[in-house]
């Protein structure tokens, strides 16, 4: 929220600076984002009156003006519809600067001298108004500096207000905060209202047939109105609060509710059928437009103000085409009510239409303060618009608020805080909170009612809170907890998050946190339309949007999406991970079935192109050998990749699951042709990995025990063979390991070729295995004997042989 220290300053009187009062408005819980100076460079600008206004002779859009500077008459071209003879307005002549630095300068405009410039609101950075020159009072003296006629220069705070302080979103909320802080009493605002007009009750009646949606509905009647542009203190008030100027009326309206933090609305009273206002649930179906010009389909959980005949405005939302105040608006029905939080968030959430006042309703306005408002709202439109105020004010109040009585315990605020906070100074913050505290001398503890606008405070926490707030969070000693050491150990996902974080940094890869949301659509690269087990989702019961309606079941659409991104950044080379949960959907249960998963991917170039090697783009045995290292390093042995179609996501041709003791813990693989397509990648391989958290854990092993380095020498031969192509290596690998027994220490492949000299049907395959004995140096002939078993076994199981030569 943005709110001008001067208008701070007709609620409390603040001898601070704007810059201490930003710390101070920080440190209890108000922060200040950003503060802004206004009007501070108008030395230059001077009040001049316009004492003749003449035609252009060569545009009929300009005018010419002699002017009085207070030292000179000078002539002036000026473009504005309202230069009048007599009008008081700023004035900048050559060599004078604008608040933008534009320095001004003598110019020959259609042939006509101007030596300066007629200023408009929006030129000199105080309003966005530009219709015609800026109008200053008749009181003022030409020459005068405009600096010294405006109540310049201000500062604009920009103050980001939590979600529990709706009482802070407003300017009387902020200066609460500031006389509770400083000591300095709160004024009292102006809202005595003279009203000479009929009877309320013979003008309008209000019903209300929801007492849970609407607790309290107050209206008033202003009859004569006379509809204008507001005054500049008013329109400038709200351009700095990021509020449009419309007219007195609307205005208003606006203002109040920024001041004192109620959202009021105006309706033109003649357009209310039967003069009258009730208040109801809307049908299922039913059609409304709002003052947008758009067409809502409503539901029963939105609330309605409606006339003797239709609806009129989205409570606590929008008003209404139907009764929105206008130009030939002579009498009109002002509201002031309090609506139940939910029903407005829930309303402005299904339509997609949050305002200024929706803002206000959905954390929670003040039940209390619906009269005091209203009241206020009567004083400036009599005094802005005229008119005549009817008597009495229509105040439906079906629900009275009741304040909690809170038992609070000095005792115990200290111990949460580590203070030695007397129980006077505690009083006396309460009672500068405007809480009503009544001690209990028997117990020991006060009994707090906080004010119908702290909605906030329901728990004796919470009023600790406020004790650290004014007592100072700066005064409050850093000591270290007292904490009791739990008992049992360590989540085993936990240790192992943190293992594999480690690791996968050192892998070269970067970690990246997406949301849990996701579209229901997020998947359809992956599936496509078919249904599976990603498509289970569980639904979000209120959504922020559509794209974020559902819970995710797999991790690669969010790594997919960072990598475009990223591609888009011109960043292509890529190494990423994320570590995170997956939901599925659970048949006839609320909550869904949570995957701990680990998921990687890899893109672009994997060696780049140096005097000593050429550049090669990443590959399915780059990503296989990052997953390998990071089972072995976490102590996995035995783990194998098996080559699988149908993966989701993945290439058919080029993809394998991970297997460790017939347990499947993941897969590896490439990218699907259609997935690469869908995410709009542009590259030709992406690599991706999964790996199932749980089912890693039920097969890594529970210790890491050394195995002492080989005292004996080892004995290595190489194997050649000719292969059926279809037979794959890991099969040939496991002949090996079973016919080599406890004496085979290693193998892995070092030569595979296929090619002219051998049948188009196979493959030749090479293959480096050691033999080493813990016991004694291995004997040539044993070895022999058993390399020969292998290959019998190799030739016999899959029909290889030797390759000659």
């Amino acid at each position: 929220m943005k709110v001008s220290l001067n208008w701070l300053k007709e609620h409390v009187d603040i001898e601070l600076s704007p810059e201490k009062l930003g710390h101070l408005l920080t440190m209890v819980g108000l922060e200040v984002e950003g503060l802004e100076v206004v009007g501070q460079a108008l030395d230059d600008i001077l009040a001049a009156r316009i004492l003749e206004v003449t035609p252009h002779p060569n545009a009929d859009r300009l005018s010419l003006c002699r002017v009085d500077t207070g030292t000179e008459i000078i002539s002036v071209v000026c473009g504005a519809p309202n230069v009048v003879e007599g009008v008081l307005a700023p004035l900048i002549v050559p060599g004078g600067k604008l608040p933008d630095g534009t320095q001004m300068k003598e110019s020959r405009i259609r042939g006509e001298i101007s030596k300066g410039m007629l200023l408009a609101e929006d030129e000199m950075g105080l309003t966005d108004d530009h219709t015609g020159i800026m109008v200053l009072p008749e009181s003022a003296t030409p020459g005068t500096p405009l600096s010294s006629l405006l109540p310049f220069p201000d500062w604009i705070f920009d103050v980001s207000i939590t979600p529990n302080r709706p009482d802070c979103a407003s300017v009387l909320g902020i200066a609460r905060e500031i006389a509770a802080n400083t000591g300095k009493p709160l004024k009292s605002l102006e809202h005595r209202v003279d009203a000479t007009g009929p009877a309320i009750e013979g003008l309008t009646d209000v019903s209300v047939k929801d007492r849970d949606g609407c607790p309290r509905y107050a209206a008033a009647v202003v009859q004569d109105v006379c509809l204008a542009p507001s005054p500049f203190w008013m329109r400038y008030r709200l351009f700095q609060s990021g509020v449009r100027s419309i007219s007195n009326l609307v205005d208003v309206s606006n203002y109040v509710m920024l001041e004192m933090g109620q959202p009021l609305h105006a309706f033109d009273y003649d357009k209310l059928s039967e003069n009258r206002i009730e208040v109801r649930r809307a049908e299922k179906g039913e059609l409304f437009t709002t003052l947008d010009g758009v067409d809502r389909n409503l539901d029963p959980e939105m609330l309605l103000i409606c006339d003797g005949q239709a609806p009129v405005a989205l409570a606590g939302i929008m008003g209404g085409l139907n009764s929105e105040v206008h130009d030939g608006t002579k009498n009109i029905l002002v509201e002031s009510a309090f609506f139940d939080p939910i029903a407005i968030r829930r309303g402005s959430k299904r339509l997609g239409l949050s305002t200024e006042a929706s803002y206000r309703f959905e954390r929670g306005a003040d039940i209390g303060g619906v009269i005091t408002a209203l009241n206020r709202a009567l004083y400036l439109i009599n005094m802005l618009a005229g008119g005549i105020t009817a008597k009495g004010i229509f105040d439906n109040y079906s629900k009275p608020y009741t304040a909690p009585m809170i038992s609070f315990r000095p005792d115990k605020a200290n111990g949460i805080l580590g203070t030695s906070i007397s129980k006077k100074a505690m009083k006396g913050y309460f009672d500068a909170l405007k809480m009503e505290v009544e001690e209990d001398s028997n117990q020991g503890h006060f009994l707090v009612t906080p004010p119908s606008f702290r909605v906030d405070i329901k728990r004796d926490v919470d009023l600790v809170e406020e004790v650290a707030r004014l007592h100072g969070f700066d005064n409050i000693p850093v000591i270290s907890p007292r904490i009791t050491p739990s008992g049992g150990s360590e989540s085993p996902d936990l240790l192992l998050r943190d293992k594999v974080r480690i690791m996968m940094t050192g892998l070269g890869f970067s970690e990246i946190i997406t949301y849990s949301f996701v579209s229901p659509d997020s998947v359809n690269a992956l599936v496509g339309e078919k249904p599976g087990d990603l498509k289970s989702f569980t639904t979000i019961m209120n959504p922020l949007t559509i794209d974020q309606s559902v819970l995710r079941t797999s991790l690669i659409p969010g790594l997919m999406e960072t990598t475009r991104d990223n591609i888009l950044h011109e960043m292509g080379n890529l190494k990423l991970f994320e570590w995170g949960k997956v939901f599925f959907e659970k048949e006839n249960d609320l909550q869904p079935l949570e995957k701990i998963c680990l998921a990687g991917i890899m893109t672009g170039v994997n060696t780049e192109k140096f005097w000593y090697n050429e550049e090669r783009s990443v590959d399915f045995y780059d990503i296989k050998g990052k997953v390998a290292a990071l089972l072995k390093g976490l102590g996995l042995a035995g783990f194998r990749f098996k080559r699988e179609k149908g993966l989701p996501g993945y290439d058919e041709e080029v993809s394998s699951g991970i297997y460790c003791a017939d347990i499947r813990i993941g897969q590896v693989g490439f990218a699907s042709s259609e997935a690469i397509e869908a995410y709009d990648l542009k590259m030709k391989h992406v690599c991706l990995f999964e790996l199932d958290v749980a089912s890693l854990l039920a097969v890594l092993p529970e210790k890491r025990t050394f195995r002492p380095f080989g005292r004996f020498p080892a004995v290595h031969r190489d194997l050649s063979l000719v292969l059926d192509r279809r037979i794959e290596c890991a099969a040939i690998m496991d002949i090996i390991k079973e016919g080599g027994g406890d004496l085979l220490e290693s193998v892995h492949v070092f030569d595979l070729y296929e090619g002219e000299r051998i049948d188009p049907s196979e493959k030749a395959i090479s293959f480096k295995i050691s033999f080493r004995s813990d016991h004694g140096t291995l004997d040539g002939e044993e070895i022999n004997r058993l390399h020969e078993t292998i290959v019998e076994n190799i030739s016999r199981k899959t029909g290889g042989r030797l390759r000659e030569g």
